[in-house]
């Protein structure tokens, strides 16, 4: 039942755009979890939104049982071998290592709600276009100095500067620029956008791998000083081998548990694998439904299973070649046996896709746009009023050896032959694939139809801007659609949920017609730990959060 008296305490000094989220919450057009979570995105604290959850009617948050963990453990762990040097500007798969020595501003949970970091609180301007963070106290970087404002300012500059071979540009372009950061005193900061952000705090928290903050005074070279804030410290690294972490006693939060931490870096699955199962470590920290199948069902072993929205987006060129005519396009995606790919190739371990990157684990998809189903019938009548009744088509279907993905590809060119498409598979090693990823140098950008794997993201923006807009670096579709542009641009600029759900959907609705890309599936993010060994906190990042963990 609601508590209308208690409601109206906590509206006192609120927002209208935070009053806005009340009122959707009280009228039971947002859940709880959407509440906690958009409410953390405008820097509403969680215990007061829990409190508002409580007045509304939803009742109390269920408590977490904790195992008992002694300290002082050492801690195991496969994971992938990073694909290139640890640098937290330029690297864009070290987000593991980079993690277990640095800090963000904020932290994206498994939940999507955003939890404070280095930031204690952050709030917006009237539209979105400001937004203004508040920064821990008392934090010391591993070489002693405090982090204050000119740390963050410096680390976020690095990763909006163009010049700087930045792997946060993806995130940052358009959005903010270098000098956008501004110091307004030590323990201030203020984001001066391009434009309204509703979402922006994701893109300087976990959920932008490369946004952890460093001294100002960073000159490169990371390696060599894995200089963070967080709770262990390096102690040795040796590359393409591992690295080892001990807990740093002087840690400005509570003491992580562990005293030792040691990643073993592999370049297969399958000796991960048998690591664990011969002891040799303790956790896994990624691991592929369809590679560790294995391990699904063993009671030897834990599997700690996260939603995600990382997928593998089957792209189409629709400016030229086989695939330009949208009509070809949708009866390619109709051809899809969505339920097969969940149940069969993915274990049960994945949710259905529609044809965009809204996976309905975002609380701003639009829950009422049809879901596209195989029909095969429905796919022919397309392939025959593109003129395709009498002649098969023939193209080049390029994937790299990742995951399940050569699976994917093989399941595509038996689908389509149902209607008249005969596919020539290409599959490589990621490397050779994804090339210099710009077009001219990358069998990605430049076959006629590809697959690509994509991380989890805790909004959306990312997917929607770099992969589909028109000028987007990542437009392997070369899907050009100013209708398309512009409602990206409305969506990113939403605040109210209602708002972003209503261009969401008109979103999802386009691309369903135009179908660039084919997202079959959302992948489920798993991590495999040996039986007792708890406390284990992983993100559908691929990050691992180690402070807590231990063995029973």
């Amino acid at each position: 039942m609601t508590n209308a008296k208690s409601l109206d305490g906590l509206r006192s000094g609120l927002t209208p755009i935070e009053n806005h989220l009340i009122d959707s919450c009280v009228d039971g057009r947002v859940s709880r979890r959407e509440l906690l979570r958009h409410g953390s995105l405008l820097g509403l604290s969680l215990p007061f939104l829990g409190r508002v959850a409580l007045s509304a009617g939803f009742g109390a948050a269920p408590s977490i049982a904790r195992a008992t963990v002694q300290p002082g453990a050492t801690i195991r762990v496969a994971c992938d071998t990073p694909g290139s040097a640890i640098d937290p500007v330029t690297s864009g798969r070290a987000q593991l290592m980079l993690q277990q020595v640095a800090e963000f501003l904020c932290v994206d949970g498994p939940d999507l709600v955003l939890k404070p970091g280095l930031a204690t609180s952050w709030r917006p301007n009237q539209d979105g276009s400001v937004w203004t963070f508040t920064l821990r106290k008392g934090v010391k970087f591993h070489s002693g100095g405090e982090m204050k404002a000119d740390d963050v300012v410096a680390s976020i500059d690095r990763l909006a500067d163009p010049n700087a071979g930045s792997a946060a540009l993806s995130v940052f372009k358009g959005t903010l620029q270098k000098g956008g950061a501004r110091k307004v005193d030590d323990y201030t900061v203020e984001f001066h956008l391009d434009g309204p952000n509703g979402n922006f705090p994701y893109l300087v928290s976990s959920d932008n791998y490369n946004a952890i903050i460093l001294p100002a005074t960073y000159s490169g070279d990371f390696e060599k000083t894995w200089d963070g804030t967080g709770p262990f410290k390096i102690d040795r690294f040796t590359q393409n081998v591992g690295a080892s972490f001990v807990r740093n006693d002087h840690y400005w939060g509570t003491k992580a548990l562990p005293a030792r931490t040691e990643f073993t870096f592999f370049t297969d699955i399958q000796p991960q694998i048998l690591a664990l199962q011969a002891g040799e470590v303790d956790i896994i920290n990624t691991l592929p439904a369809l590679a560790g199948v294995a391990l699904l069902n063993d009671p030897r072993f834990d599997i700690i299973s996260l939603r995600s929205t990382g997928c593998q987006a089957v792209h189409m060129h629709c400016d030229a070649g086989p695939f330009k005519d949208p009509r070809i396009r949708q009866a390619m995606a109709l051809s899809l046996d969505r339920e097969k790919l969940v149940s069969g190739l993915m274990k049960g371990r994945a949710a259905i896709g529609n044809d965009s990157p809204f996976s309905a684990f975002y609380p701003s998809t639009d829950p009422t746009v049809p879901q596209r189903k195989r029909d095969i019938e429905k796919a022919k009548e397309l392939m025959k009023a593109a003129g395709m009744e009498k002649r098969r088509l023939q193209a080049t279907l390029a994937a790299p050896q990742v995951y399940e993905i050569p699976a994917y590809a093989q399941l595509i060119q038996s689908w389509v032959k149902e209607i008249g498409v005969d596919l020539k598979l290409n599959i490589m090693d990621s490397g050779s694939f994804y090339g210099d990823t710009v077009p001219g140098k990358s069998p990605w950008m430049d076959t006629e139809m590809g697959i690509a794997d994509w991380g989890h993201r805790g909004v959306p923006n990312v997917l929607l801007t770099a992969l589909l807009t028109s000028t987007g670096p990542w437009n392997s579709a070369k899907f050009q659609n100013k209708e398309y542009d512009r409602l990206v641009k409305s969506y990113i600029a939403s605040f109210e949920l209602d708002a972003q759900r209503e261009n969401a959907g008109k979103i999802q609705r386009l691309l369903l017609e135009e179908t660039p890309l084919m997202f079959g599936y959302f992948v489920d993010y798993l991590t495999a730990t040996k039986k007792g060994v708890v406390g284990v906190q992983p993100t559908a990042m691929a990050q691992l959060f180690l402070e807590g963990a231990g063995v029973e």
